[in-house]
């Protein structure tokens, strides 16, 4: 048993666009096959290749029927999504345990109505179950695209093996403790140059602040490297400060004792 046993039925789509968001979404969990239902509007449906992007092959072989009877004849399973609760005899299940009701080696038909009404009560007698996906009870009604990525994305976790572990691309490693423990020792040696860590029976608790910090961000060497570049160059950028402060201090102090000293020569 596998998604290529899947099948979405669409029974009377109204708007292009939804088919072809919904032949978009099949394919992006790997299901292929789509069969529609008396379409209501023009097939085939320019709007509907437009907004299936990447999934034009899902529109182009998808099957046209004219009744619900033929486009399910050939399956053995069949699940009709429906936003509300039917008095119908039929056993009623949400989308998150789809999977427990699938049975192996069935061909399997999922059933959407269209946009506005959504199944008839007689198009829903041909289906095994109802699936409700959970919601807000007083907004209920899905975008029929929406609806459909939820059983896509039900059935894809069901049948693919993949553990869904996912790795970054970012390549640097994780700085070692013996390196972030050198970064500490940097800015602890600048703080106490600046007189930061004050008053003096406070200093050790405001350390141990500071190594909780970075210990638990999970650093990597080259956000070390970064974070060594930064404080060096505000280290620089403040000895120049200062520096700078000290020679426009010396230049004012200077242009005084000149207008001084030039005054004094002319009342002389």
């Amino acid at each position: 048993m596998s998604l290529s046993n899947i099948y979405f039925i669409l029974v009377r789509p109204q708007i292009g666009e939804n088919i072809g968001s919904v032949a978009r979404a099949i394919k992006n969990f790997n299901i292929k096959y789509l069969r529609i239902v008396n379409p209501k509007c023009s097939w085939p449906s320019q709007k509907a290749l437009a907004t299936s992007v990447g999934a034009k092959d899902i529109l182009n072989s998808a099957k046209i029927y004219d009744s619900v009877e033929k486009s399910i004849g050939d399956l053995d399973l069949i699940f009709a999504s429906s936003s509300r609760i039917r008095k119908v005899n039929k056993k009623v299940i949400s989308v998150v345990n789809l999977k427990k009701e699938i049975k192996k080696g069935k061909k399997i038909g999922i059933l959407f109505g269209s946009e506005s009404s959504g199944l008839t009560n007689n198009e829903i007698s041909c289906a095994d179950y109802l699936v409700k996906i959970p919601s807000n009870k007083k907004f209920s009604s899905l975008n029929l695209s929406h609806s459909a990525i939820i059983f896509c994305f039900e059935l894809f976790k069901h049948f693919s093996r993949d553990k869904f572990q996912f790795k970054s691309a970012y390549k640097s490693s994780i700085a070692s403790k013996s390196e972030v423990n050198k970064f500490l020792n940097f800015i602890i040696k600048a703080l106490d140059k600046k007189g930061f860590l004050q008053p003096n029976h406070k200093r050790q608790s405001m350390i141990r602040n500071i190594n909780n910090i970075f210990h638990r961000l999970n650093l990597s060497e080259q956000e070390i490297r970064i974070l060594l570049g930064i404080f060096s160059t505000l280290n620089e950028f403040n000895k120049k400060s200062w520096i700078d402060k000290r020679i426009s201090l010396f230049i004012n102090l200077k242009d005084k004792y000149d207008k001084k000293t030039s005054f004094k020569a002319q009342s002389w």
